[in-house]
């Protein structure tokens, strides 16, 4: 690829890089929060590589000093796909993941939790969709039989039966290696996929409270759209945009 060029595909991504990470929160679509100094890193290394291959005498030899009587340097076709991803994260990020990925991703294990403290009494209860999963399949005090808990999520619709899945997308650190965890909700009609939701309810009793067996599931007595969260990978409790 030709000076220029390079020079403006450094520029363009690292103006990329930097707009993303420092303007917006969109980078929260690829990476955890922790990975975003790497990509500011990241972003004003490529710039200052592009300006200054900008100021830089190209010391390259040119067709009259090779001694072939013609010009090797031309640009592979391939290359200019290069500017589609430099572009994008200027003009038109690619989208979050949503509902067509958490259907054919892995399910996140829910962890083994030895001990349990009493729940408040705040009601609805808020819960993450692990706390609640951890609550029905785990607790052996069945705390979590006839609370009403709220949790927030986006809608995935059910493959097959009744009901949707109320879901999350969790990042161990980029979208290359999420996961997710659902909550299967009954009661109405499913919402439209990708929804972000609040539904308050209490646990579908199917299965044994405590056990494995139990269903981590939810009969819905309200549903309240809500914006997706700041954090929308995660499957903390949720922060709403400032």
């Amino acid at each position: 690829m030709k000076r220029p060029l390079q020079v403006l595909l450094l520029v363009l991504t690292g103006t990329g890089l930097l707009h993303t990470a420092l303007l917006t929160d969109t980078y929260l679509r690829y990476v955890k929060a922790g990975l975003r100094p790497a990509l500011i890193v990241s972003g004003v290394v490529l710039l200052l590589l592009g300006l200054a291959g900008a100021v830089t005498r190209d010391r390259r030899p040119t067709a009259g000093d090779t001694g072939h009587g013609h010009d090797h340097t031309g640009i592979p076709r391939v290359a200019w796909l290069l500017f589609l991803p430099a572009l994008s994260l200027l003009v038109h990020p690619p989208p979050a993941l949503g509902a067509y990925t958490a259907a054919r991703a892995d399910t996140k294990p829910v962890a083994v939790q030895k001990g349990f403290a009493p729940l408040p009494a705040t009601s609805p209860l808020p819960l993450t969709l692990t706390d609640f999963t951890k609550r029905v399949q785990q607790d052996r005090g069945r705390a979590i039989g006839h609370r009403t808990v709220r949790l927030t999520g986006f809608v995935t619709p059910a493959g097959e039966g009744d009901g949707w899945y109320l879901t999350r997308i969790i990042f161990s650190c980029c979208a290359a290696d999420s996961q997710t965890v659902k909550v299967r909700v009954y009661g109405g009609e499913a919402p439209p996929a990708d929804t972000w939701l609040e539904v308050t309810g209490t646990w579908h009793p199917r299965g044994t409270l405590g056990t494995r067996t139990a269903e981590a599931a939810l009969d819905v007595r309200d549903v309240r759209p809500v914006a997706q969260p700041v954090n929308a990978y995660t499957d903390d409790l949720p922060l709403t945009p400032s």
